[in-house]
């Protein structure tokens, strides 16, 4: 039986964006860096392509296929990563839905 302090106090139904959901400014384009990102690893443990394969096909030193894979976005633009993702034969779509009424 669950104790009193493991109970929820309150719930908040997500947008499906957890940045948005944090009220950042730029949360569609870190969704779509993260979604980029998530989607490259997968293809490179699926493959099993490893990280020396990852720099010459990348063309990057160790240390940034090192914080690619680790998820350290912060440096990575949208573009880098999408040009990462081309290498591995990922073609990225871009979709759009209009946004929910207040």
């Amino acid at each position: 039986m669950a104790s009193a302090k493991n109970k929820a106090t309150h719930v908040t139904k997500s947008t499906g964006n957890v940045f948005a959901d944090l009220g950042l400014a730029d949360s569609i384009l870190l969704q779509m860096k993260t979604d980029l990102h998530s989607e490259i690893v997968r293809v490179v443990k699926s493959k099993k392509i490893t990280r020396r394969e990852l720099e010459k096909m990348f063309d990057v030193p160790q240390p940034r296929i090192s914080e690619l894979l680790r998820g350290k976005l912060a440096g990575l633009s949208i573009n880098k990563l999408t040009e990462y993702a081309a290498t591995l034969g990922i073609r990225p779509k871009l979709a759009f839905e209009r946004a929910r009424a207040a």
